[in-house]
């Protein structure tokens, strides 16, 4: 009896699996949840917990054993998207960014979206005008700690905070100027909208960036707003495609491509390369989202979308939920009480903090810092003062990122328009959500010092790059090396590519003929009698074929077999 229940206890244990998601606050929420359950049910267990109806602007993000972000699909198990072994480790994180935030209907929703925009803006992911920053980070201050209080904050006390990837002096006393001055008596509620709508108006937005390189082999990163497809390069953004405008997305391999109907009737093609198929698959699979998110007016227009265009290769994907506007005439039909929101305050928040325990340690000079920043972002750092633009099929840029919101403004000619004073290096972009606890507290330690949490830098130690040596010290001959490298492996890549697709191509070719092959003999050696086939046996033309070739060709083919079994048997 005792074996029967242990072993009963065993077989439900592995029918079940622990799932810990963390939120946008830093708590984490944990359940055990069915092997076969599907996405759909985790995400409503979380929205349940967080009293959240507006829930289609957000989503489940996990990282896979190579590093690899994506998106957990709700219609699919989550024991079948997870490679590795439970307990699962996941995040929520907003994956659709409203057009207007704080257009939003509950303040609940409001504030997710708010803590979400924070962490990019500590990321280096929400990149602005050092004007812009110092209002933000000012918002922020007066939504956390109320107004300005002589008592409780002493002289310079806005230090204590870490609100970008690297703070200036000049810019701390700018933020504590205007939430001394021009802040006193928001509440958290009105400080976290006028955040909303201050961060609305900024070229990056809704930014979550996928870093790629172009044809010419300059990083780049590519990323899908709510008001179409953006690329970034060094400190300016080359290129904005309105959704409307984009009529295809496509990737084999490693190369993305982006297809577009411009004004005028201009056709372009944009091409870069992801770092490794399995992300340049993933950010595919962002773009048909946002595009049908963003895009089209009803759920029942989404289609099935292949990323080539042969039925035969290529992977196909499909977006399962409500667009935008759905999701807008939904949320316009909440009717219920205001749920309570229990704000963080000061709780210093692990891979996001917003304060810090003491004075920000100032043993390594702001210079050095600096230096170390350039260093790492050398190549995004020489785009920063130039026009450069990722070359195209087509001489057209296209038009301005202009939000709706911002109709009025004049309209911009360039479409590689600066964003911000520094250059756009986001240290989250390719760092894995969420991260393990060591990195954490490693990554805490840096970003309290002033040093951005880029892997760029983890990448040049495990090279072995001798420190104190400058970029420029390496010689434009070891950067011809490099492009020439480039040049030959992208060379190759593209014979394999094309080997590959010749192959493809036979076994299908083979396979057909094969299928082609057995619907002959069921025609002409079976006795099926199928009305179909019966009226294809009865035509003339195929007793002409059955006659004059098919019973000749079967006829030397059982001599062939005949004379090859006589050898065997004499042997």
């Amino acid at each position: 009896m005792l074996s029967r229940l242990m072993s009963g206890s065993v077989r439900n244990l592995e029918r079940e699996f622990s799932c810990t998601v963390r939120l946008l606050d830093d708590t984490e929420y944990t359940c055990t949840i069915q092997r076969d359950a599907k996405g759909q049910y985790l995400f409503d267990l979380i929205c349940h917990h967080l009293n959240l109806l507006e829930k289609d602007y957000f989503g489940i993000r996990y990282v896979d054993p190579d590093k690899q972000r994506h998106w957990l699909e709700f219609t699919k198990s989550i024991s079948k998207q997870m490679k590795s072994q439970p307990p699962f480790t996941m995040c929520l994180r907003v994956k659709f960014y409203p057009p207007d935030p704080a257009a939003l209907k509950e303040e609940i929703t409001r504030y997710l979206v708010f803590l979400q925009l924070k962490r990019d803006l500590y990321h280096g992911r929400l990149l602005c005008k050092t004007s812009d920053a110092a209002t933000l980070a000012a918002y922020i201050l007066q939504a956390e700690i109320g107004d300005y209080d002589p008592g409780k904050h002493p002289e310079g006390y806005s230090s204590k905070f870490q609100f970008f990837p690297k703070h200036s002096e000049k810019l701390e006393r700018r933020i504590a100027e205007i939430h001394k001055t021009e802040l006193m008596g928001q509440t958290p509620e009105t400080s976290e909208l006028n955040f909303l709508q201050k961060a609305q108006m900024l070229e990056t937005y809704g930014v979550d960036p996928h870093p790629c390189k172009d044809v010419s082999g300059n990083p780049a990163f590519l990323a899908f707003t709510p008001f179409g497809f953006v690329v970034l390069q060094g400190n300016k953004r080359v290129h904005f495609l309105k959704w409307n405008e984009v009529t295809k997305l496509k990737f084999e391999g490693k190369t993305f491509h982006i297809y577009a109907n411009q004004k005028e009737d201009k056709k372009i093609i944009l091409t870069y390369f992801a770092p490794t198929p399995e992300a340049c698959k993933h950010l595919w699979k962002c773009g048909v989202e946002n595009q049908a998110f963003y895009k089209l007016e009803k759920s029942s227009q989404v289609r099935t979308v292949s990323s080539s265009n042969l039925f035969f290769k290529g992977s196909r994907f499909r977006y399962s939920g409500r667009v935008a506007k759905e999701v807008m005439e939904q949320s316009a039909k909440i009717k219920r009480e205001p749920p309570a929101i229990h704000r963080a305050g000061l709780v210093p928040s692990r891979s996001c903090p917003s304060i810090t325990h003491g004075p920000r340690l100032s043993s390594v000079p702001r210079t050095r810092r600096r230096a170390v920043h350039i260093s790492i972002m050398e190549g995004l750092e020489s785009l920063r003062d130039s026009a450069h633009s990722t070359p195209v099929r087509s001489v057209s840029h296209g038009d301005s990122f202009i939000p709706r919101s911002r109709s009025q403004a004049a309209e911009a000619g360039d479409s590689s328009a600066v964003i911000a004073d520094e250059t756009y290096s986001p240290s989250d972009s390719v760092l894995p959500t969420p991260v393990a606890e060591h990195s954490l507290e490693l990554a805490v330690s840096r970003q309290i010092n002033g040093a951005p949490c880029s892997i760029e830098e983890e990448k040049e130690s495990e090279a072995g790059t001798p420190m104190g040596v400058e970029p420029g010290e390496l010689g434009a001959d070891s950067r011809a090396a490099g492009s020439l490298q480039a040049a030959a492996l992208s060379e190759a890549e593209q014979v394999n590519k094309f080997v590959l697709s010749v192959l493809r191509l036979l076994l299908v070719t083979i396979g057909l003929l094969f299928v082609l092959l057995l619907l002959l003999i069921v025609l002409t050696e079976s006795d099926l009698d199928v009305a179909f086939l019966r009226d294809i046996r009865q035509t003339p033309e195929f007793e002409q074929f059955h006659y004059e070739y098919f019973c000749p060709l079967r006829r030397w083919f059982a001599c062939k077999l005949r004379w090859v079994g006589g050898l065997l048997i004499n042997k």
